[in-house]
């Protein structure tokens, strides 16, 4: 023994041991992933997977909102810009067209990347090379006609993403307004609320910006998100994909609203798709919402453009089986 430190180490013969069997253990072989078949499609695929942490979680979210849309409940989309930076409007779109995305909820930046993309085709600044001279966010076209769809909101007394659509029903480009969610939303009557935190985003610089008109859009829409979130009791599906404080802030506020108003809001799903997990998405939209209110909180991590068309992909397969097994005997689904 070394006497360096004058410490013995401890003697392990006593030590009491158990069986391997009667310990057990949380990881089995029945969870093992399996190869993938080819002809058994999506599903298969998913049911390939290992019955372990991120594939259960998704197996698990993709089953809560076909059970919210079976039961008639919403799904509320809600997204920051970096979703609509990476080109996914159409696939939720599609989602929207089946009756798997019943509401969109955005912030500032993702109402300007769907308007620049529906009027120009692209969006998206190279923010390194135009910062330093300060060209920074002053397109023209986005800042004056942002703004003025804020003032016609403030005017016809409706909220920003309503006036997005009909401004977009205008200014759109033909070839790229089936890219635009606020346009095919607002033509489709999905409700898409716009929540805008003054400062964050380009357009509030513009010299067309009128305060008032933004504050009036956006608190109108946060009053028709408590209504859409209101709806989301009993079974409903909540999913904050790629904002990581503005709408998990409005999310919890809309949830303590209602509830402050005696409605019950209680029993759903939530889900924060991101490829970062956050501090705010993790309390406020995972956690909090659920504590003594009942339903399940969800985290999912990975890249927008794969995670979200990857989703995508398992609720139309799986929408698609469930007609199939509700079809009349003798009729295709």
């Amino acid at each position: 023994m070394s006497e360096r430190y004058g410490i013995p180490p401890i003697d392990l013969t006593g030590l009491k041991t158990v069986s391997l069997t009667e310990r057990g253990g949380k990881v089995r072989t029945a969870d093992f992933a399996r190869p993938w078949a080819p002809e058994t499609g999506v599903a298969g695929w998913v049911d390939s997977l290992p019955k372990i942490l991120a594939a259960d979680t998704l197996r698990a979210v993709a089953d809560r909102i076909l059970a919210a849309r079976a039961k008639g409940k919403p799904v509320i989309w809600g997204m920051g810009g970096h979703v609509i930076k990476c080109g996914l409007a159409p696939v939720l779109l599609d989602l929207m067209r089946r009756n798997l995305a019943t509401a969109f909820a955005m912030n500032g930046s993702g109402s300007i990347h769907d308007f620049e993309i529906a009027v120009a085709g692209h969006t998206s600044e190279d923010v390194e090379s135009v910062l330093p001279d300060g060209r920074f966010g002053s397109a023209e076209e986005t800042g004056r006609e942002w703004n003025r769809a804020m003032s016609a909101a403030m005017v016809g007394r409706f909220g920003a993403g309503e006036a997005l659509g009909r401004s977009l029903e205008m200014l759109a480009a033909e070839q790229y307004a089936e890219s635009s969610i606020l346009l095919q939303a607002w033509r489709a009557r999905v409700p898409v609320t716009v929540h805008v935190a003054i400062g964050t985003d380009t357009p509030h610089t513009h010299p067309a910006a009128e305060p008032e008109a933004i504050g009036s859009a956006t608190h109108y829409d946060f009053r028709l998100f408590c209504s859409l979130v209101e709806s989301l009791n009993d079974g409903g599906v909540y999913i904050n994909a790629g904002s990581a404080v503005v709408m998990p802030e409005v999310f919890l506020k809309a949830v303590s609203c209602v509830r402050n108003l005696g409605r019950t809001v209680g029993n759903f799903t939530t889900v924060n798709l991101d490829f970062i997990q956050h501090y705010r998405p993790r309390v406020n939209v995972v956690e909090r919402p659920h504590v003594q209110a009942g339903g399940k909180g969800y985290s999912l991590t990975g890249h927008h453009e794969i995670m979200i068309p990857l989703l995508a992909a398992i609720l139309i397969e799986g929408a698609g089986r469930e007609h199939a097994g509700n079809a009349p005997a003798g009729k295709t689904a």
